[in-house]
C-alpha cells in the first residue's frame, strides 16, 4: 500500500505480491495436505470454501468500479475495461493484460481491475494443485516433495531465462510465477514432515528473523 501510495522509501514494495503468492502456496498446501491426511478430503468442498471466500470482495471491488469507469474512461479505455470483467470473472485477467502489454500499452492508472492479475495467478494454481495431490498421494509427502521441488526448479529456471527475453509474459503467467507459490507448498510440506520431531524453535526464529530482513531489504532498496 506503501508503495502504491507512492512513499519513496518503499520503491521495491511490488514484491509484496511475490510475497503474497509464497504465503498463499503456503496456507493452501498446509490446509489440502491437513484434510488428505485426515481423510475428509473433498474437491468439491474445496472449491465451494475459495468461491465463499473470494468471489463476494471480488464482485463488490467489480461493482464498486464500473460507474466510475463509466465516468471517467474514454471509449476506448472502457472497451479494454469491458475485456478485463469479463476475463476476471474467468480467473484469467493475467492473460489479459499480458496480452494488452507492450509499446502501445494503455498506462495502469486507465486500468481499474489490473491488480486482479495476481488473483488469476493464484486461482489458476488452486485449479491444478489440487488435483495433482490427489494423484500423487499415495506417493507419500516424501516423494510428493521432490516432485513439488522439481516443478520449482523448472518454474525457478524459465523465469530467470524469461526475465531477460519475454518479461511481460514473465511477469503476468502461471508457469513463471509458480515458483514461488511452490516455494509455499515447500515449506507447508516441511513442516508437516516434522509434525512430531524435536523441536527446533531457536533456529526457527533465526531463519524467520533472517527471513524478515530479506524481504524488508527487498522492499527498501530494490526499485522498478
Amino acid at each position: 500500500m506503501l508503495f502504491h501510495a507512492g512513499l519513496p522509501w518503499f520503491h521495491g514494495g511490488f514484491v509484496g505480491v511475490d510475497i503474497f503468492f509464497v504465503i498463499s502456496g503456503f496456507l493452501i498446501t498446509s490446509i489440502l495436505m491437513s484434510e488428505l491426511a485426515e481423510g475428509r478430503f473433498s474437491l468439491v468442498n474445496f472449491y465451494e470454501r475459495r468461491a465463499r471466500r473470494i468471489l463476494p470482495a471480488l464482485y463488490l471491488v467489480m461493482a464498486a468500479s464500473l460507474p466510475f469507469a463509466w465516468a471517467w474512461l474514454m471509449p476506448g479505455h472502457m472497451k479494454q475495461f469491458a475485456l478485463s470483467v469479463a476475463s476476471v470473472s474467468l480467473f484469467s485477467s493475467n492473460i489479459q493484460f499480458w496480452r494488452e502489454s507492450g509499446y502501445f500499452d494503455t498506462a495502469a492508472d486507465f486500468k481499474p481491475l489490473l491488480h486482479t492479475w495476481s488473483l488469476a495467478v493464484e486461482e489458476q494454481y488452486y485449479i491444478l494443485f489440487p488435483l495433482f495431490l490427489m494423484l500423487t498421494w499415495r506417493l507419500g509427502r516424501r516423494r510428493i516433495f521432490w516432485l513439488l521441488a522439481a516443478a520449482a526448479a523448472v518454474s525457478l529456471a524459465m523465469a530467470q531465462w524469461g526475465s531477460h527475453h519475454k518479461p511481460e509474459a514473465t511477469f503476468y503467467l502461471l508457469p513463471t510465477r509458480g515458483w514461488e507459490l511452490l516455494i509455499g507448498s515447500l515449506a507447508a510440506c516441511h513442516l508437516h514432515e516434522r509434525h512430531g520431531q524435536p523441536d527446533r524453535r531457536a533456529f526457527d526464529q533465526w531463519a524467520s528473523l533472517l527471513g524478515l530482513a530479506l524481504i524488508l531489504y527487498s522492499i527498501l532498496v530494490f526499485d522498478s
